[in-house]
């Protein structure tokens, strides 16, 4: 198999905070990108939950343009 590098296209975890409708799923991550997402959200006063519905939407946004 042949690996392809892509430009990294996601937002920094700064950027992340807009509203939108959402629906409430359950989901499985690892310990280690929950913490991530936690601290960085504790240094911005963010829910860290939305952190990760930015990260997601942001990955549908760049693959539905394309």
């Amino acid at each position: 198999m042949e690996l392809k590098r892509i430009q990294d296209f996601l937002p920094h975890p700064d950027q992340l905070a807009m509203k939108n409708e959402n629906v409430k799923v359950t989901i499985t991550l690892s310990k280690e990108s929950i913490e991530f997402f936690k601290q960085v959200a504790k240094k911005h006063h963010s829910p860290y939950q939305k952190m990760i519905r930015k990260i997601l939407d942001s990955y549908v946004s760049h693959y539905t343009k394309s």
